[in-house]
């Protein structure tokens, strides 16, 4: 089951110059700010910010799209053609993610909770 997207990954730089503009745009601190990743919570939205990105092959910002089982999502996005960029990877806490390009080259991402 999809959950929908609730998150969004963008791959950054300069994480310090980052944090100051979507501090600054979303007018909240950041939940996590840790030096390979700084998290916000906003409208019901998670917006992270990656400064690994680039170098995982992420081109822009990367959608991720809620699921109870990211396993069996990302087997169905690679039988239908999807590229997988980033296979299933704990992030912490028993939050799993996971990225593919389709063949427009778009990034979609997976996410699952560990409550999933």
């Amino acid at each position: 089951m999809t959950a929908g997207l609730q998150t969004v990954i963008y791959p950054v730089k300069d994480i310090a110059a980052a944090k100051a503009l979507f501090s600054a745009l979303l007018e909240v601190e950041p939940y996590a700010d840790e030096p390979y990743y700084v998290g916000f919570k906003a409208a019901g939205q998670d917006v992270g910010l990656d400064p690994n990105g680039h170098a995982k092959g992420m081109t822009g910002p990367v959608p991720y799209w809620h699921v109870s089982d990211i396993r069996d999502r990302l087997a169905a996005l690679r039988e239908a053609g999807a590229e997988v960029l980033q296979d299933v990877q704990d992030v912490g806490n028993g939050r799993l993610i996971a990225f593919v390009k389709d063949a427009d080259g778009n990034h979609v991402g997976l996410l699952q909770d560990p409550t999933s």
